[in-house]
């Protein structure tokens, strides 16, 4: 009772314009299609004291082009304080004739993480938002993604939500059709976020023990993160690094801090439709999740890092980074003691059902909790469908999964800083 009215006045105080200054960052490599869907969805979001910043990390498109017709930007001479190290520019846009300052900078190629640290240099505001360029951020989500800031000291991170944007029509960032995607691919990774966004974050962030703040979308304290060193360019999983990073960097110079989780704050983000392009994605991740935590690797088990070294460290390594090896392993050891008869197999089925059946409804649970939490209407056959759905998620999709980071470090090195071309849609926006 006592939070849910501490929030209420957080949110008159917002209303009777108090806002926390906060510098959009949005990095963009080959993203023509959607770049400027994604400008217009953040000119609508209801916050007044922001700006946007795009940073095209030598995309071989139109990216660039699409965005400074579309909003009549005009060249500028810009001096960039570098305090992170990146890329050198090699021109800047901007337009003042929007809700807020829209600018575009072009830079040489060096991969996300250098981008990120381009927008970082040239934001204004104390706090900035990383996003994808192929996402949409909820009108409301940036008064939900600085209560924490304003609820308590010493933030440094606060993550915010990813959903599925595919099939969903969103006008002024207002969700004004839900539906389940056709794409049955697509379909069983919306049911994959909500539960993933629903559990595990949300106990994490009940002992500041957040390993990770999605790339798509997170508040950073800017001045923390240059203390910090900024996003590593050697990781290809820059935004587990970071809060990692974070919470080193704070835990060993003896700085109060706390990285949050804000389950109310939306952006709304493409999904891979195809199979090929599901594949480098999660090759990608689980290469950056190795690459954090090997780098990282003082906090394992370390009581100095306190609850963040001793579980979440724990759970990472065993639950997120081992379990591909462990997960294929038994499934093969399964198939071998079958074959020699060594197998109670009535029972093996029973056993694989009971935790299908589990795993089902708790991503059930998840999905319907965050359909009814927001409001959203959903079709009597996107529930059937849903319902259908969850036991191939769990029981294929997942499998395949596995494999597919299990054979992850194959040829990673020539590609260290590739973005990899995944298909894009246009937004419904």
């Amino acid at each position: 009772l006592y939070k849910k009215k501490t929030q209420d006045r957080l949110m008159n105080k917002l209303t009777k314009n108090y806002y926390v200054p906060i510098t959009i960052v949005v990095p963009a490599y080959n993203e023509e299609v959607t770049v400027v869907e994604t400008v217009k969805s953040l000119l609508s979001l209801e916050y007044n004291l922001y700006e946007i910043i795009v940073v095209d990390d030598g995309s071989k498109d139109n990216t660039s082009q699409k965005l400074i017709e579309a909003y009549n930007m005009q060249p500028v001479r810009r001096p960039i304080h570098k305090q992170i190290d990146c890329q050198p520019e090699e021109f800047i846009y901007e337009t003042y004739s929007q809700k807020v300052p829209v600018t575009l900078i072009k830079k040489k190629n060096g991969g996300k993480a250098d981008a990120l640290n381009m927008g970082i240099n040239a934001a204004q505001y104390p706090y900035f938002i990383c996003m994808d360029a192929d996402s949409v951020l909820q009108y409301d989500s940036l008064k939900k993604i600085v209560i924490p800031v304003l609820e308590e000291e010493n933030v440094v991170a606060v993550g915010g939500s990813v959903r599925p944007a595919n099939s969903v029509d969103l006008s002024e960032g207002k969700v004004t059709k839900y539906r389940l995607p056709k794409n049955i691919l697509a379909c069983m990774q919306m049911l994959e976020y909500d539960r993933s966004f629903l559990a595990s974050r949300i106990l994490f962030d009940k002992f500041n023990g957040s390993l990770i703040i999605s790339g798509a979308f997170g508040m950073f304290k800017k001045e923390t993160v240059i203390a910090a060193g900024g996003y590593d360019h050697s990781t290809m999983g820059e935004d587990m690094e970071l809060v990692v990073k974070l919470h080193e960097y704070c835990t060993s110079n003896k700085i109060p801090y706390s990285i949050k989780y804000a389950t109310d704050a939306i952006c709304w983000s493409q999904v891979p439709e195809k199979l090929s392009d599901l594949k480098k994605q999660r090759k990608r991740w689980h290469l950056g999740l190795f690459q954090t935590m090997l780098k990282h690797k003082v906090m394992l088990a370390n009581p100095k890092f306190g609850a963040v070294g001793v579980i979440s460290y724990i759970y990472f390594l065993f639950y997120e980074l081992l379990s591909p090896f462990i997960e294929v392993f038994g499934v093969f050891s399964m198939i071998v003691a079958c074959l020699l008869d060594l197998l109670n197999l009535p029972f093996m089925i029973l056993f694989m059902g009971v935790y299908a059946v589990y795993s089902s409804i708790l991503t059930l649970t998840a999905f319907f909790s965050r359909v009814q939490t927001l409001d959203l209407t959903l079709k009597p056959s996107d529930c059937v469908k849903a319902i259908l759905l969850c036991f191939f998620e769990v029981t294929t999709l997942r499998f395949i999964m596995a494999f597919v980071r299990l054979t992850a470090f194959k040829g990673y090195k020539k590609k260290k800083l590739d973005w990899g071309k995944i298909e894009r849609k246009k937004l419904n926006v």
